[in-house]
């Protein structure tokens, strides 16, 4: 199976463009090709096993699946995450939440927590880029094999994160419950509400934001293949994830700190009002990089 081969199967579905751009990535992640490699002809020489797993991967394309989870790798700010179907693929946009985070920490051993974690992506990344500040970071997920993913990711990359299972639904009940158990044991004060551990400078989050409406609209390698557990909110409440996160973060911010969120283009004017009308002082939408208002920040007073 030649480059050309594949870029004849392939065009059909992407375009001739883009069908030699992903063959190009294919060779390059699955067998480190160079592109001077695979014009001269080097999948012709491929082991008999290399070349079974060439054609699978390719019969894996046609079927819509995207070229990340059949390479297992995405790149996302600078860094190789390994990704699967049970996580979302990192999209570059989203890259917007680790530079601002970075870029708020104005002190030394900040406490940063992300919600709704994923493959890991955001978290690894903002401890990493700020291992000179000594970063405590915290990632939660509802989903163990988001989890695993995450945690693999993050120790391949030499990060150090703590990861946990919490529904980022239920936060307000889950503390309640971690509080009445520490009651009940003579543990921590409950008069606060709020222990130590989880008093942050910085929330961050990337949840589902699509609702069930907007399906019609999206590609089919993402509806087929990535999972709707993280991608989708019922038509009649699509800010049902930000509502709940935003309270929580009202809680557990410290003074002056801050929520970053990444939010559907359609509701980010909607999310920055929830947000001040919950008491942040400051809350204001961000464009993405293609232009869209795709953020918000708002700061606890």
């Amino acid at each position: 199976m030649t480059y050309h081969d594949i870029c004849q199967r392939l065009t059909p579905l992407y375009g001739l463009q883009e069908a030699k751009a992903v063959t190009r990535m294919l060779l390059e992640d699955l067998f480190s090709l160079s592109f001077a490699d695979i014009l001269c002809g080097a999948t012709e020489h491929l082991s008999d096993a290399d070349t079974l797993r060439l054609q699978q991967s390719v019969a894996r394309l046609l079927d819509t699946e995207p070229l990340q989870y059949v390479t297992g790798t995405a790149f996302f700010c600078g860094h190789p995450f390994h990704v699967a179907p049970g996580v979302l693929i990192p999209r570059p946009e989203t890259e917007w939440i680790v530079d601002t985070a970075v870029n708020l920490v104005t002190s030394s051993a900040p406490r940063i927590l992300d919600i709704g974690t994923g493959s890991g992506c955001i978290a690894t990344s903002i401890s990493l880029a700020l291992v000179d500040k000594h970063c405590y970071t915290e990632a939660w997920d509802i989903s163990e094999d988001a989890l695993r993913i995450a945690a693999d990711n993050a120790e391949r990359l030499g990060a150090e994160v703590k990861f946990r299972r919490r529904d980022a639904l239920r936060l307000e009940e889950e503390k309640s419950e971690e509080l009445r158990l520490e009651k009940e044991k003579g543990g921590a004060d409950v008069t606060s509400g709020l222990d130590a551990a989880e008093s942050w400078n910085i929330i961050v989050s990337n949840p589902p934001y699509i609702c069930n409406r907007e399906a019609a609209d999206m590609h089919a390698n993402v509806l087929r293949h990535e999972p709707h557990l993280a991608l989708f909110v019922p038509d009649t409440d699509p800010l049902l994830f930000y509502r709940s996160i935003a309270r929580y973060a009202m809680r557990s911010l410290r003074k002056g700190g801050w929520l970053l969120f990444e939010c559907n283009t359609l509701y980010a004017h909607d999310t920055a009002q929830m947000a001040s009308d919950m008491g942040f002082a400051t809350s204001v939408v961000e464009d993405d990089c293609f232009g869209k208002p795709r953020f918000v920040k708002a700061q606890k007073q």
